[in-house]
This record gives C-alpha cells, sequence and structure tokens, in this order.
C-alpha cells in the first residue's frame, strides 16, 4: 500500500498533481445528460457572428481556458449584473412609494399655517 503524499490536498488544488498529460485518457462510457445535469449546465443552440467567436478564442486562449467557459463566464457576469439593476431600481421605486404612502397631504406636511 503506497503512502501518502504529503500536501496532496494543497497539490491539486494549485494544480502540481492532477494535470500531468501522461494520466489522462478520455472515457469512452460517458454520459453527456448526467454531467451537464451534475455541473447544472443545459445545452442550447445558439448562432453568433464568426469574428465574435474568434474574438473569444483569442481571449480565451489568453486566459488559459477554453472558449465556451469564457462565454458562460460573460453571460453569467452579465445576468448577475442585471439583476442587481433590476433590484436596486425596484428598491428604489418600493421606497419612493413607501414615501408618497406615508405622506399624509392633510396633516398640514409642507403648508404654512394661516395666522
Amino acid at each position: 500500500m503506497a503512502g501518502k503524499i504529503v500536501g496532496a490536498p494543497e497539490a491539486w488544488e494549485d494544480g502540481s498533481l492532477g494535470q500531468d498529460e501522461e494520466f489522462v485518457r478520455v472515457s469512452k462510457e460517458v454520459d453527456d445528460a448526467a454531467l451537464n445535469d451534475a455541473a447544472g449546465l443545459q445545452p442550447i443552440s445558439i448562432r453568433l457572428q464568426k469574428s465574435l467567436i474568434e474574438d473569444f478564442k483569442m481571449i480565451a486562449e489568453i486566459n488559459g481556458i477554453g472558449y465556451q467557459p469564457l462565454i458562460r463566464q460573460v453571460l453569467k457576469r452579465f445576468a448577475d449584473a442585471e439583476k442587481r439593476r433590476i433590484l436596486r431600481e425596484k428598491s428604489a421605486d418600493m421606497r419612493a412609494l413607501d414615501d408618497d404612502n406615508h405622506h399624509d397631504p392633510g396633516s398640514g406636511e409642507g403648508k404654512r399655517a394661516n395666522g
């Protein structure tokens, strides 16, 4: 029985273990649906301009990732930013509505008393 490799968890995280091509093989029995489910992914079909795809490929290569994961990151960042923007707007609308509901026009607020 082989002994434990000291620092193995850290070595897996920093890539010094597990990234040697000598030990890589392609699995012949891949269940794509199960992989997609496990990763929370939904395959889609989309048409993009060839130049846009080439731009993503160039950016992805510079960053050391595939272009499809890069596109997922870009779409995720956009969706997150839009959700935050929408929530901020809705929150501001709710605050304005709440302020309007707490203002009693009959109370004389903003009016001078005749005296």
